[in-house]
């Protein structure tokens, strides 16, 4: 009977078309809304981050009165009212200094008059008039003109209408305006940032009174999950912000009185307003410098009846905006801001699109401030992701993206730069080692070709090779305390680890036995890339006077461990990026080693940190090798130490047993253990 046709898949097992999903709708909608409420609340919204940046920059000198036991409300308002008065005083010195312009400028206009009379009369004063004959030629040349008719005589005009009068003007003259009026008219201009000064310093007060209590509000808001950890992040970040504002303000405030005291020493008027102008055009990204040296030569042109001090004072902005921007700022800051460069130029667009001249003002300081939440608050990640200056990918997966690539010179010049800053064991273990573990990991998925597999193992040897001359030792830091806010995760592992300092020859001696070929046998797993590990084992211990050889897991098989020469064997080093659940294969290959060589010391390195056999005793009693590492720093200490003797016994050592050991030691020649 033959089988009935298997009926069509119901309309429930049919997969629907893909739609968005909801959670990117409503980011989509609350970021439009975000950005309404931002362009038409600005009366709202500005004073209130006007009051969160003054904050930054205020929190520091009411903490230095708190320690000198003043209170914490009269020190809020010792700082709110210094505050107040250095930008009255600005003010103040702004507005007189505009009104002596103004009186001045009448007398500036012979000079402008005679350098353009000068300019007309010379070469740029007959290029309009070329240009204007040269269109009259070009004009003929292609254009035929058509033949002039004879005019009609004008028509008479009769005497009536000659005689008629036309319309009579009519002229409208505007009443005197009352004293009411006019007081208005003066006053109502100046109310309206009267009363924003007003908003943003009572703000300022608030948010200076109540810094701890809102900075716990926020962090409850966005459901951080470790409240502690946060709590310590989030004050070093306000921190280090605080202290990059002021240093900012400093510098800037610097960069305006070398322009006031040079524009006063060549002549040009009004220099404390070009001053101060240059103090806050600095805070402008890129072009505030050009905007602020525009105005003071122009005036400079007007003032002089030659051009020496227009030049004179281009010169001026010319040495002083590069010597402060390339030399003075990276000396003091020491590390960069945290803002890539496109989101530099991307701020300023948009603040001064949504808030005005104000906004291109506090463009750079309000983003830096979201881009410090987004790497503290895991709800606002998206702003460091895209404002940040960290890589898009961690130095692991650069590696493994460069290796799927075939670009091993890509991957030396990344490993170059980490090695400035970490021992080459701590790169072989923070990046490399990740690094292979993709692979390894989608390798065992099947998503690698034979093809790209190919290229990972290619790129990771001569990574391997190029690295040779690298000594493992610990660089010099060069951390600073200017550093505006915490280091990306992304950037340089959290992880970095010392190098293998302290066990050479010098201070553990070792013996020429050890220092033969083979004295430790470099094993590989079966895995496709665990020979890439055996081989970044063996650089290591060859680096500490180590002698090594590189076996293939073939040769341990059944059937080839037979042949193995084992004749200087005084450890086995065995090497697995990823082991599976089950270890089987292991445990036979350990009883298989067991029997050919039942004296030598055998050291499990499993690469992932969380595989289960490192955290189960029972499982690592059954397998019965004597050391379990996680990393290959571990592995080359117990390396040096077995072969200087301080490793006896063949009992199983997990990373616990073994740092419990090294706490009891004492004395120069003992190393402790990583945590």
């Amino acid at each position: 009977m033959a089988a009935a046709p298997s009926s069509p898949p119901s309309q429930a097992e049919v997969p629907p078309p893909g739609v968005p999903g909801v959670s990117g709708l409503m980011t989509l909608i609350v970021g439009v809304v975000v950005l309404a409420a931002l362009y038409i609340g600005q009366e709202v919204f500005l004073p209130i981050v006007l009051a969160i940046l003054l904050a930054f920059v205020l929190a520091p000198f009411v903490d230095i009165m708190r320690r000198w036991h003043l209170g914490r409300v009269p020190s809020v308002i010792i700082a709110v009212l210094v505050a107040l008065g250095i930008i009255l005083s600005l003010g103040g010195i702004i507005g007189f200094q505009l009104a002596g312009l103004a009186t001045d400028l009448p007398r500036y206009q012979s000079t402008i008059k005679e350098k353009l009379g000068t300019l007309r009369e010379g070469s740029f004063g007959r290029i309009p008039a070329i240009l204007k004959n040269v269109g009259r030629e070009f004009d003929r040349a292609v254009q035929e003109k058509p033949e002039e008719k004879p005019a009609a005589p004008p028509s008479p005009v009769p005497p009536q209408e000659a005689d008629s009068s036309g319309p009579l003007p009519v002229e409208v003259h505007q009443p005197e305006p009352t004293p009411v009026e006019l007081a208005r008219n003066i006053l109502v201009p100046m109310l309206q940032p009267l009363a924003t000064t007003g908003i943003v310093f009572v703000v300022l007060i608030f948010i200076l009174l109540q810094r701890e209590d809102l900075r716990d509000r926020m962090i409850r808001l966005f459901g951080s999950s470790d409240l502690h950890r946060t709590t310590v992040a989030m004050d070093d970040a306000a921190r280090r912000l605080s202290r990059y504002f002021l240093i900012q303000l400093g510098l800037n405030t610097s960069f305006g009185v070398y322009v006031a005291l040079g524009l006063w020493a060549i002549g040009v008027p009004s220099p404390l307003l070009w001053g101060v102008f240059a103090a806050l055009m600095r805070f402008v990204p890129y072009i505030g410098s050009f905007i602020a040296a525009a105005f003071p030569i122009m005036l400079a042109a007007a003032v002089d009846p030659g051009w020496s001090m227009a030049l004179m004072t281009a010169a001026l902005f010319l040495i002083g905006e590069p010597l402060m921007g390339h030399a003075i700022e990276p000396v003091v800051y020491g590390q960069s801001t945290g803002l890539s460069p496109f989101a530099v130029v991307l701020s300023a667009i948009f603040w001064t699109w949504i808030w005005g001249p104000i906004g291109l003002l506090i463009a750079t300081p309000l983003t830096l401030c979201l881009v410090v939440l987004g790497r503290h608050v895991e709800r606002l990640e998206f702003l460091d992701v895209l404002l940040g200056d960290r890589p898009a990918l961690t130095p692991a997966e650069n590696l493994y993206q460069r290796m799927l690539a075939g670009d091993p010179d890509e991957s030396l010049e990344s490993a170059e730069i980490l090695l400035r800053e970490r021992s080459l064991t701590s790169y072989y273990d923070e990046v490399a080692l990740k690094g292979l573990q993709l692979a390894a990991g989608d390798a065992s998925r099947g998503v690698l070709t034979g093809h790209q597999l190919d290229q990972v193992k290619d790129v990771i040897r001569s990574l391997i090779q190029d690295l040779d001359g690298h000594d493992d030792t610990e660089p010099e830091r060069k951390e600073t305390d200017g550093e505006p806010i915490a280091s990306p995760a992304s950037e340089k592992p959290t992880n970095k680890e010392p190098a293998v300092t302290g066990v050479p020859s010098t201070v553990l001696p070792i013996p020429d036995e050890w220092q033969a070929e083979g004295a430790i046998l470099c094993i590989a797993g079966r895995g496709p890339l665990d020979d890439a590990a055996t081989a970044m084992l063996t650089q290591l211990l060859n680096k500490h006077k180590l002698g090594t050889r590189n076996v293939p897991y073939e040769a341990v098989s059944r059937s080839g461990i037979v042949t193995l020469d084992t004749a200087n064997a005084k450890m086995i080093c065995l090497s697995y990026l990823e082991i599976g659940g089950t270890p089987a294969h292991l445990r036979y290959l350990l009883r298989r080693l067991r029997n050919r060589m039942p004296d030598v010391p055998i050291l499990v390195g499993l690469w992932p940190v969380d595989d289960a056999v490192l955290t189960n005793q029972s499982r690592q009693a059954s397998l019965g090798a004597d050391y379990y590492v996680s990393s290959l720093r571990e592995a080359v200490i117990l390396c040096v130490k077995n072969a200087a003797g301080e490793e006896k016994g063949t009992q199983p050592q997990t990373t616990a047993a073994l740092q419990s050991r090294s706490q009891e030691a004492t004395g120069p020649d003992r190393l402790p253990l990583p945590a």
